[in-house]
């Protein structure tokens, strides 16, 4: 009896600790950060992670969703560019309310994300292929639509989206947590939801069970390329300047903080709560070498090494 408790015990701590483990990676690198500088744990260094987080988090909500799916999609940094260019323009060349600039920028967002949903789903091209396509795209017209330069000189009432604060909380970091919110009752508490999961799950028998699953994938794409553009419009608004060459790399640290956040590559399981702390450990970890004054060289490395080992642990917890 006494070896039984023993192992049901060992077993329960083992499914505790695989259940919370980027919780405890994350905690892990925290403590050793702070050790490692006496300016990691200060309350200014603090706001600073959790304001460039926000940016890449929105990113890695949208990323979730498709990668629940079973799809990818390698345009998001692209698509970020755009729509901050987008709005940019809107505002400082054409002279147009701030507001109705953004829901252009979110529109020019949405719509691109929608042409990769529909060349995903109707006509059944591989979402790796459609999105490094759209990657190219994007990019391409963020430089005809700037010229190449950057487009800044904004006022104050857009600059605090992204450099304003409500309180002593910067409000990037509000707009994450409100869509963080948004975004897991869709998941967790809505039939789109439901569906996403299925189509991760078996795509097959979703479909045979008479859901449209073109039009939940469709959706799917349309929503993350408005999450790129919120991220974009807030990326622009903090910078006071919409660059040409935005969010390069974006992709890699969204997909990365998905895998780390626990969401499997093959789709079907997985969540944004456990993005948003994939995407911490990737802020933190990158936060951490700056102070550390690690060559932004090895930062790459770093990087890369994190994403391998992601993948890693996800295929090892499926084979499980």
């Amino acid at each position: 009896m006494n070896n039984l408790s023993s192992n049901l015990n060992k077993k329960n701590i083992l499914e505790i600790l695989n259940k919370f483990k980027t919780g405890i990676g994350l905690l892990a690198l925290v403590i050793i950060l702070s050790f490692l500088s006496p300016y990691f744990l200060t309350i200014p260094n603090l706001l600073n992670v959790v304001r460039q987080v926000s940016i890449i988090a929105i990113v890695s909500f949208g990323m979730t969703m498709v990668i629940l799916t079973g799809g990818i999609d390698l345009s998001v940094g692209s698509m970020l560019a755009f729509s901050g260019a987008v709005t940019a323009g809107m505002i400082v060349n054409s002279g147009l309310n701030v507001f109705l600039a953004i829901l252009i920028g979110l529109a020019a967002g949405t719509a691109l994300g929608l042409f990769n949903g529909i060349a995903v789903a109707k006509a059944k091209l591989p979402a790796f292929i459609v999105t490094l396509a759209m990657m190219t795209i994007a990019r391409g017209f963020t430089l005809i639509y700037t010229n190449g330069r950057p487009i800044s000189g904004f006022d104050e009432t857009f600059r605090f989206f992204g450099a304003g604060y409500l309180g002593r909380i910067p409000v990037p970091v509000v707009i994450m947590f409100l869509l963080l919110f948004i975004i897991y009752v869709l998941l967790k508490k809505t039939p789109l939801g439901r569906y996403i999961y299925a189509i991760g799950g078996n795509e097959k028998a979703t479909k045979l069970s008479g859901i449209n699953t073109d039009k939940i994938k469709i959706a799917v794409y349309a929503l993350n390329g408005f999450l790129a553009a919120v991220s974009g419009i807030i990326l622009t608004s903090r910078l006071n300047s919409a660059q040409p060459m935005a969010g390069e790399g974006y992709e890699l640290d969204a997909i990365a903080a998905v895998v780390l956040g626990g969401t499997s590559l093959s789709g079907g399981s997985g969540g944004v709560v456990g993005t948003i702390v994939g995407a911490l450990i990737i802020a933190v970890l990158n936060n951490g070498l700056n102070l550390l004054n690690v060559s932004s060289f090895y930062q790459l490395v770093a990087k890369g090494a994190v994403i391998l080992l992601a993948v890693f642990l996800d295929r090892k917890s499926q084979q499980q």
